[in-house]
C-alpha cells in the first residue's frame, strides 16, 4: 500500500466528513432559516425539494462531466461551493437570496456526492478490499458534529450567519489544503485503469436499474427517519417534546457504528450477506416502530434502522463500480441521482399515509419496501452476473460515454 493511497484515501475521508457537516447544519436550522426569511408552511416544501431535485441535476451533469474533467477536480472546487452556500443561506436578507444560495448548494451537492463517491469507488478498487463503509461512517460523524454546532447555535440563539461563519471559516481552507491528496482512478494503478478502460463499456440501464431501486428504498427508509421520527414518537407515542428528539441522534449514532464495522462484515462475510443482512434488520425496525406500545419500544425500533440501512448505500455505490469497473464514473453519477428520488419520495409518502390512514399503518410501507432489497442482493455480488438470464453483451465503446440515460 503506498503512501499516496493512504493520503488519498485520509484526504477523501475528510471530504465526507465535511459534507456531513456541512448537510446536518443546513436540515437541522431549517426552522430557523423559515424564521429569517419569512417562509411560510405552504411554501418551505418547494424550498426544500428545490435542493434535491437540483442536487439531481448536479449528479446527471457531472456523468457528463467527467469524460472531460478528472473527479479530483470536481469535487476540489464543488466542496468550497458548498460551504460558501451555506454561509449564504445563513448570510442573506431576502427571499431571492435564499433562492439564490440554496440553488448553488443544491447543484453543488449533487457534483460533490457524486464526485466523491466516484473517488471513493476507485480507492477500493486499487486497495483492492472493501473500503466504502468507512467513508461513509465519517460521513455520519461529520452529521453527528454538524448537528451538534447547530445544537449549540439554537441553544444560545446566535443569528443563522454567526453559526456558520467559524465552521466555514475553519473547514473551507482546510479542504482546499487536504485537497492536493486526492486519487484518481489512474493515479497510483494504471495497470489497473488500463484494464478497466480496455474493457471499453457502456452503462447499461436496465443492469443498473436493481441497484437504482435499493438506493431508492435506502433513501426512503432514511428519510422517512430523519422527517418523521420526533413527531411519530410525540404524536404517536406519547413521548415529551425532549424525548422527541433523541431517536435521530440514536439513529445517527447507531448509522456510525454500523459503518464503522460494516467493511470488515463485508471482508469476512461479503457483501450480499452484508445487504441481506441490513435489509433484514432494517425490515425489523420499522416493524418494531409500527407496533411499539410506547416511546422506548419505538426508541429501539430507530435504532435497528439505523443499523440496518447504514450498509445498503456505500455497498451499493461500489456494486456499480463492481457492475461497470470500466465505466464506474458513469455508474455512480447515474446511481447517485436515485440517491436524491428516494429523499424526494420518502417524506411526503410518509405524510400522505400518516394523514389518510395511520403513521403506524405508513411505517410499514418502507418496511415492505426495504424487504425488496432480498430481492436484488445478488447484483451485490463480487461477480455479479451481468450476462445472464438472456441479456446481450456490452458493446465496446469509449469508457463511460454511452447514450444510454436515465
Amino acid at each position: 500500500m503506498t503512501d499516496v493511497l493512504r493520503r488519498g484515501r485520509a484526504s477523501l475521508a475528510f471530504s465526507f466528513l465535511v459534507q456531513g457537516v456541512a448537510f446536518a447544519l443546513l436540515v437541522t436550522r431549517i426552522p430557523a432559516i423559515q424564521d429569517r426569511y419569512g417562509v411560510s408552511d405552504a411554501l418551505l416544501p418547494a424550498f426544500l425539494a428545490a435542493v434535491p431535485v437540483l442536487a439531481g441535476v448536479g449528479s446527471v451533469s457531472t456523468e457528463r462531466l467527467v469524460k472531460r474533467v478528472r473527479p479530483s477536480r470536481l469535487l476540489r472546487w464543488s466542496q468550497p461551493v458548498v460551504l460558501l452556500a451555506l454561509l449564504g443561506v445563513g448570510a442573506g436578507q431576502r427571499m431571492v437570496e435564499l433562492g439564490v444560495a440554496l440553488a448553488a448548494f443544491g447543484l453543488a451537492v449533487g457534483v460533490l456526492d457524486a464526485s466523491m463517491n466516484m473517488l471513493g469507488v476507485s480507492l477500493q478498487r486499487s486497495y483492492g478490499r472493501s473500503i466504502m463503509l468507512g467513508f461513509h461512517a465519517v460521513y455520519s460523524l461529520g452529521g453527528i458534529v454538524g448537528a451538534s454546532l447547530a445544537w449549540v447555535g439554537a441553544h444560545w440563539d446566535l443569528a443563522l450567519w454567526v453559526s456558520y461563519l467559524p465552521v466555514v471559516a475553519v473547514l473551507l481552507p482546510a479542504v482546499v489544503v487536504g485537497s492536493r491528496w486526492y486519487v484518481d482512478d489512474g493515479d497510483v494503478a494504471p495497470a489497473v485503469a488500463g484494464k478497466a478502460a480496455g474493457e471499453g463499456q457502456v452503462v447499461v440501464f436496465k443492469w443498473l436499474l436493481p441497484l437504482c431501486l435499493v438506493m431508492t428504498v435506502a433513501y426512503i427508509g432514511d428519510s422517512t427517519v430523519s422527517n418523521w421520527s420526533a413527531k411519530y414518537l410525540q404524536d404517536v407515542l406519547g413521548s415529551s417534546e425532549q424525548m422527541a428528539t433523541v431517536p435521530y441522534n440514536v439513529y445517527m449514532v447507531t448509522t456510525l457504528l454500523g459503518r464503522a464495522i460494516g467493511d470488515l462484515g463485508v471482508r469476512r462475510f461479503g457483501a450480499v450477506a452484508v445487504v441481506r443482512g441490513g435489509a433484514l434488520v432494517a425490515a425489523g425496525g420499522f416493524a418494531v416502530v409500527a407496533g411499539a406500545p410506547g416511546a422506548w419500544v419505538g426508541m429501539l425500533g430507530f435504532t435497528l434502522l439505523g443499523l440496518g440501512l447504514c450498509v445498503l448505500v456505500p455497498q451499493t455505490f461500489a456494486a456499480a463500480g463492481r457492475l461497470f469497473p470500466g465505466a464506474s464514473d458513469a455508474a455512480v453519477a447515474r446511481l447517485n441521482v436515485f440517491n436524491y428520488v428516494g429523499f424526494l419520495i420518502g417524506s411526503p409518502l410518509v405524510g400522505a399515509l400518516g394523514d389518510v390512514w395511520s403513521y403506524r399503518g405508513a411505517m410499514l410501507v418502507p418496511m415492505v419496501l426495504v424487504l425488496v432489497t432480498l430481492v436484488y442482493a445478488r447484483s451485490f455480488a463480487a461477480q455479479p452476473d451481468r450476462y445472464g438470464g438472456g441479456h446481450e453483451r456490452p458493446r465496446t465503446a469509449d469508457v463511460g460515454r454511452g447514450s444510454n440515460g436515465l
